[in-house]
């Protein structure tokens, strides 16, 4: 079931910092979204850093999902989680903030050797087949395949059909991603809110989205 049509949240979505933050202007509002690669090579440090900058933010619920450049917590999940403990970090985990029910994982479709990297087929559809009937906001690291995923001639970038078939399915109102840095942007398909939320490494802007979004 959907959230109350009476919440109203502004929500602000960024991914792909890569450690590139200290000039990003980042907007007030009720829930911030952290949509994965915080880091570059992705060490407890790098993570600590990244950490430091989202603790001094103003929001007054953060939400975190890591990215494939965020290896700590792939190979150092406890330290990795302790660093993020006064945030909600989703790994193939719902949680309800304000009424509205956020679910977040950080897998994408194999390339050398990144991490939270599965193939593609059955192996990422068993993950995404854990997305709960009643999300509400999706957060995902990588982009469903056809939206927000051109990543010009870099052809094994492009988007998990696994993962759309999934999203068809549930109908979240927001489905927040990024990873592809060329390609930020929103998109309404259905019932579903699009948003490729990349940061580019900071040369673009954060992400402002009221929530619920408004149909167009």
């Amino acid at each position: 079931m959907p959230a109350e049509d009476n919440v109203a949240l502004t929500i602000v979505a960024m991914a792909d910092t890569h450690g590139f933050h200290d000039d990003l202007a980042v907007h007030d509002g009720d829930v911030l979204i952290h949509a994965g690669d915080m880091c570059r090579s992705g060490s407890l440090d790098e993570l600590a850093i990244a950490r430091d900058f989202l603790a001094a933010l103003p929001h007054p619920h953060k939400i975190v999902v890591a990215g494939n450049h965020d290896r700590a917590f792939e190979r150092q999940p406890e330290e990795a989680r302790r660093l993020f403990a006064d945030f909600v970090y989703l790994q193939d985990e719902a949680r309800t903030v304000e009424g509205v029910t956020f679910y977040g994982s950080p897998w994408t479709p194999w390339y050398l050797d990144w991490s939270f990297n599965l193939p593609r087929g059955e192996p990422l559809a068993e993950k995404w087949a854990m997305i709960p009937d009643d999300t509400d906001v999706l957060v995902t690291h990588g982009p469903p395949r056809g939206i927000g995923d051109d990543a010009g001639e870099v052809q094994w970038r492009e988007g998990c059909a696994d993962l759309l078939r999934r999203v068809q399915e549930v109908a979240p109102r927001l489905h927040v991603f990024g990873h592809i840095h060329r390609m930020r942007g929103q998109w309404r398909i259905g019932p579903t809110t699009f948003v490729n939320a990349t940061t580019d490494e900071c040369l673009k802007p954060v992400t402002v989205i009221r929530y619920p979004p408004e149909i167009r």
